[in-house]
């Protein structure tokens, strides 16, 4: 009778701790998968230009006062982007009408701007992939460059020079971790 009750005490434990190491397995799978999949979520990249510009780049000038107004129609439109955190970086280059272009909505966001090298692409590309992987970005560039960020993110290639030359376009790239990069493009101001 000892015996079989002793057998009986061997055997429950034994079932306990299966379900222990049963337990711990699946909370660890359901941990990895859970980091897998966050780990490959979408990256989006809002490009734009500066905006309207005292006088030419070379010169380094700042934005006119339409460009000042454009910069804050974009910082309108952009401030209520809400997809799960929102605006997670923001980037430009280091010439001044591409800061200002960035800076009503930096403020209104409390996010600090990063200077880029405009000409460096690849290097702006790897930094938000792997920097940003899986969040919104906004990147503040010249016209010409633009064109060679999106084709370079796998985006649109019939975009249209002109119309990145108004000065009032955002274009919208999205680059999931498996699938198709999809490019929208949007007008902002008049």
């Amino acid at each position: 009778m000892i015996d079989r009750i002793n057998e009986y005490k061997v055997k429950r434990k034994k079932r306990q701790l299966r379900r222990i190491i049963f337990a711990f397995i699946f909370i660890g799978f359901a941990t990895l998968l859970s980091w897998f999949f966050e780990s490959q979520a979408t990256t989006t990249i809002l490009l734009t230009t500066h905006t309207q510009i005292n006088s030419d780049l070379k010169s380094n000038s700042g934005l006119n006062k339409e460009g000042i107004k454009r910069a804050d129609k974009l910082q309108e439109m952009l401030q209520s982007i809400d997809v799960i955190t929102g605006l997670d970086a923001i980037y430009a280059t280091p010439l001044r009408a591409t800061q200002e272009t960035a800076e009503p909505l930096s403020k209104s966001l409390s996010i600090p701007i990063n200077i880029i090298e405009s000409q460096d692409v690849e290097g702006l590309i790897d930094t938000i992939m792997v920097k940003h992987k899986g969040k919104i970005i906004l990147v503040v560039t010249h016209p010409d460059t633009l064109l060679r960020l999106i084709i370079e993110l796998q985006g649109s290639k019939k975009i249209d020079q002109k119309t990145v030359d108004e000065l009032n376009q955002i274009f919208i790239v999205s680059v999931p971790w498996f699938g198709k990069v999809k490019t929208l493009q949007l007008q902002y101001g008049s």
